[in-house]
């Protein structure tokens, strides 16, 4: 093309570049408006009243429900899920076993969260051994946790982890489980619960988006930009070569 030379590395990595940041930033718009419908989901449930026990394994989309329980915690098998922060303090977040008395089926529950300031020492909590009744509501994640490593498995207990995977647990322990954690609202035995539906707002992924297509419209100007200059400089140089022949 007369009057634009890029050159070959500008072209080819304006041709994978580009199209990989849009791709991102739909990408971005998509998740956030994932997390629009999620929240909208969760505060329509939330003021629904609680449903029994019984009728959780029998719900085919238990999502952000409410659930009363009557039960006991099993303290052997304590999950400690880490890097968990609250007003920029580092904690983790307890969760347990809970056996539901009127159904029998195990339920992960999460109890809050609490401090861990010293990693030398291990978490300090206490597990109350009465039978309670206690209400909490179905966390159904909106995507898979990421994670660098994969949890180990078969550590001992109290047992650190960086995602929450009820399946595997149940299966380990050969229990009848079910397939969510649910978290615990204030009440007996609880610890901090003042949980939020997401780490990140539609609003932050949006911004996110608009980033990636700002950077791939400056990136493709910057092409334009450098293809018109070369071929100027190209159209200059002939110019004063044709004026000394």
């Amino acid at each position: 093309m007369k009057g634009f030379r890029p050159g070959l590395v500008p072209s080819l990595v304006v041709a994978i570049l580009v199209p990989v940041m849009v791709c991102l930033g739909f990408w971005q718009l998509s998740r956030g408006e994932q997390k629009r419908v999620l929240m909208a989901n969760y505060a329509e449930r939330r003021v629904a009243p609680p449903m029994d026990s019984a009728e959780l394994a029998h719900t085919s989309d238990p999502a952000f429900r409410a659930v009363t329980l009557q039960g006991q915690f099993d303290a052997e098998h304590s999950i400690l899920l880490d890097n968990r922060q609250h007003d920029g303090k580092v904690g983790v977040e307890l969760l347990q076993p809970f056996l539901d008395h009127r159904t029998g089926l195990w339920l992960l529950v999460n109890r809050g969260w609490l401090p861990w300031p010293d990693r030398r020492t291990p978490p300090v909590f206490d597990t109350p051994e009465q039978p309670l009744s206690l209400e909490a509501w179905v966390y159904v994640a909106p995507g898979t946790t990421f994670q660098l490593h994969a949890d180990p498995s078969g550590a001992p207990w109290p047992r650190l982890v960086t995602a929450i995977e009820p399946a595997k647990l149940w299966a380990e322990l050969d229990r009848n489980g079910f397939a969510y954690e649910l978290r615990q609202q204030s009440g007996p035995g609880a610890y901090r619960t003042d949980w939020p539906v997401v780490s990140m707002g539609p609003e932050k992924h949006l911004g996110y988006a608009v980033q990636w297509f700002a950077m791939a419209a400056a990136l493709f100007g910057l092409f334009l930009y450098l293809g018109w200059h070369n071929a100027g400089r190209h159209h200059g140089n002939r110019h004063e070569s044709n004026q000394h022949v």
